[in-house]
């Protein structure tokens, strides 16, 4: 061969190698990113090929899959209810993907999961059609329809938990959207996704308040703050009088604390405190507690930690490297103190489960196609903010609040109710409206708790503690109580 020929054949061979390389870093180095990637289309064409699995509340499906007259895509997902529950569910589409437990049990509801292999064998075998598992959830329909109906035309939240496991009851949040208005490719559903984006509609119909915006609590944080000077041995007597002057100067500063309206707060005791909403004597339990011990006990209930039920929620917040004046303000649920619904949900749950605290969780089970569990979820304890007699202390005081104080309208006849109302003022030196706040747990028969509610509502035009979060806030939490109450017998 010539020197000419050698060359080309060489440079022929490099190319056919060069060829190989690629074709072989394609197919087994790529491959799992290539098949996922969002742009490859065949990946949702493959995804709506079949029926899609359900999410199971209460044993039965609240979502489906319809036949389309599309070219690329056979089904699409349905929802019944699907604004109630679409701060459950998440939604699935054919365009804009999928979130929640749609994406975060995309697997087991697609059918694709490695779990399933054996049934999708035997499918193959014997010809059936591939269908998806389903995700069976912890949630109540009556607890959910009760949060969804009472929050009504208002914008908020409801968190509702079972104490005793961390079983997420509900989940609500308005104003809300039906995800299989966007499940589909039409342009109707483009219309749709369009409309529902915040900067087309500042509602915000699709941020999941109950898990992921978080609020100024208010006077519910009072609770941790109770539980903190019980904690710390500041004070081991609810009914003992506390070291709390009026007024009260707020450390560092010659500004008195403000109380709303003429309220017994002079050294007043933990259960009249709790019971009037007293700022003083939570603000002054905070000072003297100092930063730390107060973050530290919030931390304890979850605060300053990201929640994953499996649905992340954001990241409540009791904050640091302040100073004692704003720490004060912090022990009162005001100043940078946020919580999501969820968060405040668990407070009331630790306090009712005897200090306690499990860890919330909404999916109770992965379910094959054959009915088949391939996964169960068992309850599992998150920390202990409160010792059991502390815990005990802290019910008797709440229960107070409803019995006779700024929590009346949670009271339900024969049944004991703990609970604690908010508001939390906002905006620029507090130029908006207050949110209204209520949080409580319910007590069963034999003692126990069945369920613990926080509720939010956004835009409160009163401005009284016992107004706006025992008028506005605590019917929704009482409706939802009594929902769980009725299945509990």
């Amino acid at each position: 061969m010539n020197k000419p020929l050698r060359r080309i054949a060489i440079f022929c061979g490099l190319l056919v190698f060069a060829l190989l390389l690629r074709d072989n870093w394609i197919q087994y180095v790529q491959a799992d990113q290539l098949k996922n990637h969002k742009k490859n289309l065949r990946v949702d064409i493959a995804r709506y090929s079949q029926p899609r699995g359900n999410i199971i509340v209460d044993g039965r499906a609240i979502t489906g899959s319809a036949e389309t007259n599309g070219i690329n895509y056979k089904y699409k997902r349905t929802y019944k209810n699907g604004e109630m529950w679409a701060p459950v569910t998440g939604f699935a589409s054919q365009v804009y993907g999928t979130n929640q437990i749609e994406n975060l049990e995309d697997g087991i509801l697609t059918g694709d999961d490695d779990r399933l292999f054996f049934n999708r064998t035997i499918d193959m075998l014997t010809g059936k059609e591939k269908t998806g598992g389903d995700v069976v959830t912890t949630l109540n329909a009556k607890a959910q329809e009760a949060a969804f109906k009472g929050l009504g035309n208002k914008k908020g939240a409801v968190a509702a938990i079972d104490p005793r496991t961390g079983k997420i009851l509900a989940l609500a949040s308005t104003p809300s959207y039906d995800p299989s208005t966007i499940a589909g490719a039409s342009d109707k559903d483009a219309a749709a996704w369009k409309a529902l984006q915040k900067k087309y509609n500042p509602d915000d119909p699709m941020l999941n308040r109950a898990l992921r915006q978080t609020y100024p609590p208010g006077s519910t944080f009072k609770v941790v703050t109770a539980a903190a000077a019980l904690e710390n041995g500041l004070y081991k007597d609810v009914d003992d009088p506390t070291n709390s002057p009026l007024p009260w100067i707020m450390p560092g500063t010659t500004k008195p604390l403000p109380n709303e309206g003429s309220i017994p707060c002079k050294n007043a005791s933990l259960r009249v405190a709790l019971r009037y909403s007293c700022n003083t004597v939570f603000g002054k339990i905070g000072a003297d507690l100092k930063e730390d011990k107060m973050r530290e006990e919030a931390e304890k209930f979850g605060f300053n930690s990201e929640v994953f039920t499996p649905v992340r929620a954001d990241k409540s917040v009791y904050p640091q490297d302040m100073e004692p004046s704003s720490n004060a303000m912090s022990a009162i649920g005001q100043f940078d103190t946020r919580a999501t619904p969820l968060q405040m949900a668990m407070v009331a749950a630790a306090v009712a489960n005897d200090g306690k605290l499990m860890k919330p969780y909404m999916v109770s089970g992965l379910r094959a196609p054959n009915l088949s569990f391939i996964e169960q979820a068992e309850p599992e304890q998150m920390s202990e903010p409160l010792s059991e007699d502390n815990a005990h202390k802290l019910q008797d005081i709440m229960e107070t609040v409803v019995q006779v104080g700024t929590g009346t309208a949670a009271r339900i006849p024969g049944v004991t109710v703990g609970g604690k109302t908010g508001t939390a003022q906002h905006g620029v030196a507090n130029s908006k409206n207050p949110y209204a706040w209520f949080i409580s747990y319910a007590k069963g028969k034999d003692g126990s708790s069945p369920v613990a509610v926080a509720v939010v509502v956004e835009g409160s035009d009163t401005v009284r503690d016992d107004i706006a979060g025992g008028k506005l806030a605590a019917p929704i939490a009482k409706d939802v109580m009594k929902a769980v109450l009725a299945g509990e017998k």
